[in-house]
């Protein structure tokens, strides 16, 4: 049969099985060749660490409990290497206490199989965690070509991905990974904890540049997704929206309306949707006891003067 040069064969997914048992790596290398992947194999993780210089794994199956380096260390290690940060890890372990697995997962991993391992289950989970790599590699290539200011940040504060244009406002901090990661830390805490305002953060780490910071969503248990906007703020003093009993936000919204900006404007520097700069004037307008727009402007424009 005549070789069609337009259709390349898929590429195998690379699989890194770290373990120190031959029986364990025999068993997986066997599994995972019969299932069209191709397998590398680590006896602990300094041996892991130095094959990933070489070569990015699809995925990667680690021991827990491993002497030298354990896996939870080895994780977190690989981890580190942002080239590394997307690859899902599956820990592998006898140990199903609690107090392991949340180890694990906190050490990066996204899931665990108990020992012995089940191949049928193990072949389960890889697919599931090969697949929903792929879908997040294609929304950040997506993200990548759609000029928006948007990066990702771990819980403790370290980028994990940028898009271009993000990525060259970030840059002067780049440089001092400890100026970009405490403050966010803090911030993406009390996100975490549902205690952090809603409104955009100034960035403490961009000196020079008034730019603030949005949370947009989590893209897993340890990825948040942020937009960088530049600061547009119309200067409104905290007074402003006491005074006519508003929210700090109706207040900023009110402000950019007094201003002449369009619903769509203030949606736009705000970082809001359309809809919820409607529902923000529908507040102020029943707040003010007003019917419009023109008449929310100049109670605003009469408080802003005293």
């Amino acid at each position: 049969m005549a070789h069609d040069p337009n259709h390349a064969p898929r590429r195998r997914d690379v699989a890194l099985v770290i373990d120190d048992s031959p029986d364990t790596l025999r068993l997986l290398t066997d599994a995972l060749d019969a299932a069209g992947m191709t397998v590398m194999v680590a006896l602990d993780g300094a041996a892991a660490m130095r094959i990933t210089e070489q070569i990015t794994p699809d995925i990667i199956l680690l021991d827990a409990v491993m002497p030298g380096i354990d896996g939870f260390e080895t994780c977190r290690r690989l981890k580190h290497d942002a080239s590394l940060s997307h690859v899902p890890v599956i820990f592998m372990t006898g140990l199903a206490e609690t107090e392991h697995i949340v180890r694990g997962l906190e050490a990066g991993g996204v899931d665990y199989v108990t020992k012995p391992i089940v191949i049928e289950v193990m072949l389960a989970r890889i697919r599931v965690h090969l697949a929903n790599a792929r879908l997040a590699q294609s929304a950040r290539m997506a993200l990548d070509v759609s000029g928006r200011y948007l990066f990702a940040a771990d819980r403790a504060g370290r980028v994990v991905w940028a898009t271009p244009q993000a990525q060259k406002l970030l840059a002067p901090a780049a440089a001092e990974p400890a100026a970009l990661a405490a403050p966010l830390q803090a911030w993406l805490t009390e996100i975490d904890a549902g205690r952090a305002d809603a409104r955009p953060a100034q960035i403490p780490f961009l000196a020079g540049e008034q730019l603030r910071l949005q949370f947009m969503g989590k893209l897993g248990a340890d990825e948040f997704l942020l937009r960088i906007a530049r600061d547009s703020s119309p200067d409104t003093p905290a007074q402003f929206s006491k005074e006519l009993g508003l929210t700090a936000r109706e207040g900023e919204v009110l402000a950019w309306l007094s201003k002449g900006k369009a619903n769509r404007d203030i949606a736009q520097i705000l970082g809001l949707s359309p809809r919820t700069v409607d529902k923000h004037l529908e507040q102020i307008y029943a707040k003010l006891g007003v019917e419009n727009r023109t008449a929310a402007a100049a109670m605003a424009v009469k408080a802003s003067r005293t």
